[in-house]
């Protein structure tokens, strides 16, 4: 299992997820362009040491991505048709999310195999990426028996 992220914006919320995806045992694909330098302070600031352990690849843009991509792709999105609790994980997942500011692209929300849904307090829009990469990555595990 390992958690992409589309063009990331936010070096602080990559630092936090490479730190998630190491001490869970995940890949990080990362698919740019991202909105920062990938060595920029912020992100070794948030993944601190542990960033370093996370195993990391990147994609020059979604195509490449795609190429190098085996696994069913599951796309967190709040324009997800299935809600998280009703979503059924495999072992090979890819869990993409989108960009802060942007999220994803129509081409690649419908390249999606399954579109899910963090259930959310009516009113809210959405949470943090980081916060939503780990609450999607738990559950997965959970469902695959996959925690380390």
């Amino acid at each position: 299992m390992r958690i992409a992220l589309y063009q990331p914006d936010i070096a602080g919320n990559v630092g936090t997820i490479l730190r998630t995806a190491a001490c869970l045992g995940l890949g990080v694909d990362l698919i740019e362009p991202m909105g920062f330098p990938f060595g920029a302070r912020a992100l070794a600031r948030s993944g601190m040491d542990y960033a370093a352990a996370a195993e990391v690849r990147r994609h020059a843009d979604w195509e490449a991505f795609l190429a190098a991509t085996a696994g069913r792709i599951v796309l967190a999105s709040t324009k997800g048709a299935v809600r998280l609790d009703a979503a059924r994980f495999e072992a090979g997942d890819v869990l993409l999310f989108g960009s802060e500011g942007a999220g994803v692209p129509g081409h690649v929300h419908n390249r999606a195999n399954l579109r899910v849904c963090i259930p959310m307090t009516a009113g809210m829009r959405s949470l943090n990426v980081a916060v939503s990469a780990g609450i999607v990555a738990a559950e997965a595990l959970r469902q695959t028996r996959g925690w380390p």
